[in-house]
């Protein structure tokens, strides 16, 4: 499960925004979550609900999380295209020499602060 050391990763994170902006409490937390990052949601809530509690800045915070599409580029026509309905080989040309573009990361969209 390496979705613990991922919430422990963004609370390092937060806090640091925390200290340099100030903030004495946090509401909640958007994270984007790449549809291909093999991050699984319900694991990553039940870590963030345990390591949260932990953080004097976070404690009580609610983490949101919004889902973010893989996309893959095509070299070889230039076009881009959904990864998980086409997968490496393109509908447009059947070209296979593509690459993932998006879809991968996880990333701190928000901070609500309170």
């Amino acid at each position: 499960m390496h979705e613990l050391g991922i919430v422990f990763h963004i609370i390092d994170s937060l806090e640091a925004v925390g200290r340099e902006n100030r903030l004495s409490k946090v509401a909640n937390v958007t994270l984007e979550i790449g549809e291909v990052s093999g991050v699984v949601d319900s694991y990553l809530k039940d870590c963030w609900k345990w390591a949260v509690d932990r953080s004097e800045l976070l404690r009580g915070a609610e983490l949101i999380t919004l889902d973010m599409p893989a996309v893959t580029l095509c070299e070889d026509c230039g076009k881009s295209y959904g990864t998980i309905k086409y997968g490496k080989t393109c509908p447009y040309c059947s070209g296979g020499n593509t690459y993932l573009v998006a879809g991968n990361e996880c990333n701190i969209k928000e901070i609500e602060a309170c």
